[in-house]
């Protein structure tokens, strides 16, 4: 019996579509990823995102750290996703070996982000990050303010920027909460 709640809760869950924040499969009847690099900062940074024969996102470019540059994100935009019935955020992915952060803010207007880093394996992977670990920054720094509540997702954010000079790739199948 206890296996079949289970099965059930599971079913329920991987189901459930409001579990779900982006699924590249899908990307038609979604709205669009946009990219912000360096170059608000006089940077030479230069990111791309696409669909890929296989249906997947790809984040891809490069990093300089030329002119002051170094980095180079993709956003996200969502409508104050309420998430405070889970407790992570899971990414299915295929990176380049490199570190990625993945960033989320709660609100539209917010300045600062909630930030958690993953080293990628070169491998297809399941990445899941708790919101307890997503810590506040701007710019780089730590805030002295608390850990991401889990209460409201307004937009979600994939970095590169490892302060080195650098070409990217990271596949993106889906992202979606636990």
């Amino acid at each position: 019996m206890k296996n079949v709640v289970v099965l059930l809760l599971f079913t329920m869950i991987s189901q459930n579509p409001s579990a779900v924040i982006y699924d590249f499969t899908k990307a038609g009847t979604e709205g669009p990823w946009y990219i912000v690099d360096d170059g608000v900062m006089g940077g030479l940074s230069q990111g791309n995102i696409k669909i890929n024969s296989d249906g997947n996102g790809v984040f891809y470019g490069f990093v300089t750290t030329k002119n002051n540059g170094g980095f180079s994100s993709a956003h996200y935009r969502l409508s104050n996703k309420d998430v405070s019935a889970f407790s992570s955020v899971v990414i299915k992915l295929k990176g380049d070996g490199k570190q990625y952060q993945f960033r989320v803010k709660s609100s539209q207007y917010q300045r600062y982000s909630y930030t958690n880093s993953f080293k990628t394996t070169g491998n297809w992977e399941t990445i899941k990050l708790s919101f307890d670990d997503f810590i506040p920054t701007f710019r780089g720094s730590r805030l002295n303010e608390p850990n991401f509540s889990g209460k409201t997702m307004a937009e979600i954010t994939f970095l590169i920027g490892n302060k080195r000079d650098e070409t990217f790739s990271l596949e993106i199948e889906k992202i979606y909460l636990e």
